[in-house]
């Protein structure tokens, strides 16, 4: 947390605003290429052969989804559209840098993923923007677990419900590329749902879990404890009870029970938890511990 707090004042002013404005615009370049100019990814796709050869406009031009207009035009839209929302509703709660910080290392961990199947494997499999787009709805139902969506326009459920069946899909999924030995297509899927962990552990506040505030706490309680809700036995009709009171004078001894127009106030000049009916407040001794 202090860390990104640090990062954000050092280079918050460099962050792009509106960044899911020109993510959009990445896809639609993806979508115009895959449609018109279909063989442009053999320029484009991650070759790591290639990149050593001094191609290295390979490891950013690879995060481009190549897609036709005829494969699901429809459903791209619209997987667009609850992206841009989404991503928007994160940048408003997260910052700008941090949003900016969350997509961009999303991205490295892809290109880090896709090179560390090249050692082992030696396939070239090829980062995408999916991928982080993908495990940015994590983050949002994280942020805004009861926010509702219109599964097919007509069945209401709430985002963390959503991101549980996501999350289980992915867990099919990887328990499927072992089954078949895939295991080239199981590192992508692990490093883009570790982006999504390490940024939301990185983001919790963790003072108040801490020792220190456990400590703060108590003591509270126990000067609370030692404030109101006292314990005192009262006669009625020739029975004893005790009674729970919040306020008693620590000079007459009356409590709310007394009169339900008594007024209480702790004195600020005694040293200790002294509280004093308004009778009192202004004409008792102070208090002072020797």
């Amino acid at each position: 947390m202090k860390l990104l707090n640090r990062l954000e004042r050092r280079l918050g002013r460099y962050a792009i605003q509106n960044l899911m404005k020109y993510i959009i615009i990445i896809y639609g370049v993806g979508l115009v290429l895959g449609s018109f100019i279909p063989h442009s990814y053999l320029l484009l796709r991650l070759d790591f052969n290639m990149v050593a050869k001094g191609q290295v406009w390979r490891l950013i031009t690879s995060i481009i989804p190549l897609q036709s207009l005829s494969s699901g035009i429809f459903l791209t839209l619209i997987s667009l559209y609850f992206y841009y929302i989404i991503g928007n509703a994160l940048e408003r709660s997260w910052g700008a840098f941090r949003f900016n910080l969350y997509f961009i290392s999303g991205i490295i961990f892809n290109i880090l993923a896709a090179w560390i199947t090249y050692l082992i494997t030696g396939y070239s499999i090829q980062p995408s923007l999916d991928f982080v787009c993908g495990t940015m709805f994590f983050a949002f139902a994280a942020m805004y677990p009861d926010m509702q969506f219109l599964m097919y326009f007509l069945i209401p459920i709430k985002a963390k419900y959503l991101a549980w069946f996501q999350g289980a899909i992915y867990l099919y999924n990887i328990f499927i590329y072992i089954v078949y030995k895939q295991y080239y297509l199981v590192i992508p899927l692990i490093v883009s749902f570790a982006n999504f962990l390490i940024f939301y552990f990185a983001t919790r506040n963790y003072r108040r879990i801490s020792p220190g505030e456990f400590a703060r706490k108590a003591n509270f309680r126990r000067q609370m404890q030692g404030a109101g809700y006292q314990s005192y036995h009262r006669t009625s009709n020739g029975a004893s009870r005790s009674v729970i009171t919040r306020h008693k004078c620590a000079v007459c001894g009356r409590t709310e029970l007394d009169d339900d127009d008594l007024e209480f106030r702790f004195c600020s000049k005694c040293d200790g938890n002294y509280e004093y009916c308004m009778e009192h407040l202004f004409t008792h001794e102070h208090v002072k511990r020797q």
